[in-house]
Formats: structure tokens, sequence, C-alpha cells
């Protein structure tokens, strides 16, 4: 079975040894790489695996800000693409969590009853107060995350999928497939086998384009979503999105919403083992071990870089003491009048 990854990063360098090699474990055989604007090293750590034959690496082809959906255009006609049983489209801080069989993804295929796709939802990883970027697996320094079946006020969460080759395909989306033919309904499950909601299906309901409601939809997988990082590493993202704060205050939304650690969750960490071996094996090849670091550095330097402006560090402050509370939760506290 050949299953290829398919993503775009921009200044992803540190998490890429990770990424790659969790997707190998659980069967994941190619990787097709669209880069834009890097500063830190990732475009030449991705030219160095290419030539170890691990990923294919290409620049973004987007003519203006819309870098991932005309990469995704130009991926349908890459062989590495038409030539794969399955594509999966996901980002490099997601982490897809099988939970039956041998934990790899033709289990979850055959859970699932080997549909043509397959969507699974995201649960999201709060910060859990870490401040400091360390090099070491994201996936065993994050454990909290929200309820699984709702997050702030909403039980519809997105989703990130999985697509059969012989999926009646319009294009590629981010987060779903889309395809032209409302009457030929194909084979489309959620990441419990479930077929997945009429009104997700249909790219005319503009409300539920990318998600619908999770409860119950995780039996077979979660895509663990790590969204924050550190807040070292939050901060150098931001910065990475060109992050304008001139004369405007920063909007805390997105991590509010996003650090609830409510819930416990360490059932990825089964992966830990075979994980730290494959990233062993890539760091192995020539170059590669290097320029890993060479990216930690660049990671850090930008961080230092970061806070010498005091902007920045008036942002990191308003983070740290920032509400466990997203916007939605802390309306319900104040409506019920609970401090």
């Amino acid at each position: 079975m050949r299953i290829t990854a398919v993503t775009c990063v921009k200044n992803e360098g540190p998490f890429l040894l990770e990424w790659i090699a969790f997707n190998r474990v659980i069967g994941v055989t190619d990787f097709l790489f669209y880069s834009n604007d890097c500063s830190d090293g990732t475009d030449r750590l991705l030219d160095a695996l290419q030539s170890h034959g691990i990923v294919t690496h290409l620049p973004n082809p987007a003519t203006n800000r819309n870098y991932q959906m005309q990469a995704l255009k130009d991926a349908r006609r890459q062989p590495i693409v038409t030539g794969a049983d399955w594509v999966w489209v996901a980002d490099v801080d997601e982490f897809l969590n099988i939970h039956v069989g041998d934990h790899r993804i033709p289990a979850l295929i055959e859970a699932c009853g080997n549909p043509q796709a397959i969507s699974v939802h995201f649960q999201f990883f709060a910060n859990g107060g870490v401040t400091d970027y360390v090099d070491r697996p994201v996936i065993a320094q994050f454990t909290q995350s929200h309820n699984p079946d709702i997050c702030g006020a909403d039980t519809a969460m997105e989703v990130k999928s999985l697509i059969r080759s012989d999926f009646p395909l319009g294009y590629y989306g981010a987060h779903r497939p889309f395809h032209d033919d409302e009457k030929d309904q194909p084979h489309w499950t959620d990441g419990a086998g479930r077929q997945v909601p009429d009104l997700f299906r249909s790219a005319a309901n503009k409300r539920r384009i990318r998600a619908f409601p999770a409860r119950g939809a995780r039996r077979f997988a979660t895509l663990n979503h790590y969204a924050l990082r550190s807040l070292d590493s939050y901060l150098v993202k931001n910065d990475r999105g060109d992050v304008n704060r001139e004369h405007r205050a920063f909007d805390d939304t997105y991590w509010r919403e996003r650090n609830d650690a409510a819930w416990e969750d360490r059932s990825i960490q089964r992966y830990l083992p075979a994980l730290g071996a494959e990233i062993d094996r890539l760091k192995a090849l020539p170059g590669i071990a290097d320029l890993h670091s060479e990216s930690v550095a660049a990671h850090r330097a930008r961080r230092d870089a970061l806070l010498a402006d005091p902007a920045y560090v008036e942002m990191r402050e308003q983070l740290l003491n920032a509400s466990p509370y997203c916007a939605a939760e802390a309306d319900i506290l104040a409506e019920i009048g609970l401090p």
C-alpha cells in the first residue's frame, strides 16, 4: 500500500524529523513537501532528505498568499500523488493516533471498512505550562487537551482526511476532499467507521464544510493537534505568520481556545519507542543530524531576537497570564456568576 502525505511548511525545521519519522512508523510510504520563505533551514533539511530518497521537496507554486490551496492543486498532478493508493493531507503539528490493530494506517482503513475516504477529528493539545522549547518529541511533552467531545462551546470539530485513489475527486481541500457529483456519494467515514453526515459532504454547506460533531467519532483514530507547543515556539510561530502588532492589541483568542487542559490523553505515547528508533535512523543519514541541529539553533535564535522586542515580551506575558478559559466558557461563567 502506497500512502503519500502532502504538507506545506514554513520554518518548521526543528519539528520535521519527528513528523516524518512518526508518519513512517504508522505506514506512510511517501512524502510531498511544499516550502516557502524559510529562514531556519527547513528547505535545506528537506533537500537533504530528498537526496536520501526520504521525501519529495518542491517550492510552493503559489502566486499569492493562498499557499496551501495552490500547493494542493499542484500536488494532484505529481507522480508521487497520482501513483498513491491513499493520500494524507495534514500539517506538521498534526499526528494521526490510531487506536486499533497494530496502530498503523492499514489497520485504521480495515477497521473503517475500507472506505474511499476517512475524516478524523482533531483533539487540540494544550500548552500545559511548557514555556521553554526543548529538542525532544512533541508527542512526549504535551498530554493535556479539551474534553474530546467538546471544545469551548462547540461539539463540531475540524477534521483532516485520508483519501483513497478511487474517490470521485473534484479537488483536494486542506481538511477534506471535494467531489463534483452530489448524487454520486462515495463511501466516506469518520474515525469510527460511520458514514460522515450528509451536511458535511455538501460543499454548499459553508458552516460545516470542514467540521462535524465529534461525539463517538474517535473510536478508531484521533488526530492529535499540537497547535501551541511550547510558549517559545508559539512566539516563533506568530512571527512566522507575519504578525504585525503595531498599533493594535495582541489577540490571544487562538491560544485560549486551544489551551484547554481539562483532559489528559497519553495514548499516542505508545509510539515513542518506534518513533525514537526511526528518528535515530533519519539522523544517521549523512548530513541530516547537522541540518536538524542548525534548525534547532535557528529556532532558539529567533526566539531570543523576538524577546529583545518589547512587543513580544508583552505578548509573552499576556499568554502566561491568559485566562485558562476560552471566550465561550468565560461568557458562560460570567452568566452564571462564577469567577
